[in-house]
């Protein structure tokens, strides 16, 4: 009797853990619902799509980790705490739309000076190489240190500056950014 105890116990526990260790997923692709980074445990705070054109063409699907989940975009963008979001291309977009797309989302999001970013900006866009379906870019950023960016899964290098890493951020999660339901979605508010 114990034993079957014992055992219904266990086997419980064991449904719980693996119901709990579940990923999110969007269009298919699935991101786990936590990672480290540096030894530091991240949380997966939301999913988004990036939609383009009238049309509503998917470009990307966006995962966003934290530290510490949250809802307020500007909150997140200023914390010095490390942050990662990957974008996972669903169609190619080649170097130049994406060296643009970045410049544009400086523009909106640097308030009144986007020449104090121009050299980093330049930096960023020159890492920037045609993407494919099903091809990734990751931003991560270590306090102290700056964002880590990572095309294909090679690391680019570093940009220095939390107020950088701030503004990069603002791209998805400030008042303007590509799409509302991109935001939302990192956000976890649909």
């Amino acid at each position: 009797m114990r034993l079957r105890i014992t055992t219904a116990l266990l086997s419980m526990i064991l449904i719980m853990a693996a119901m709990s260790a579940h990923a999110m997923e969007m269009n298919g692709i699935e991101y786990p619902d936590a990672i480290t980074v540096n030894g530091v445990d991240l949380v997966l705070n939301g999913l988004g799509k990036r939609e383009a054109t009238i049309f509503k063409v998917d470009v990307y699907i966006a995962a966003l980790y934290l530290e510490n989940p949250g809802t307020d975009g500007y909150a997140i963008c200023e914390s010095e705490e490390t942050k990662r979001l990957i974008l996972h291309f669903v169609r190619d977009v080649n170097g130049g739309n994406i060296g643009g797309a970045w410049a544009e989302g400086f523009m909106k999001n640097s308030g009144d000076d986007v020449t104090i970013y121009e050299t980093r900006i330049e930096t960023l866009s020159s890492w920037m190489t045609e993407l494919k379906d099903g091809e990734r870019m990751m931003f991560t950023y270590i306090p102290g240190t700056g964002l880590e960016i990572s095309v294909k899964g090679i690391s680019m290098g570093t940009i220095e500056g939390s107020d950088f890493a701030s503004v990069f951020f603002s791209i998805w999660l400030g008042d303007d950014p590509p799409n509302g339901g991109l935001r939302d979605g990192l956000l976890g508010l649909n």
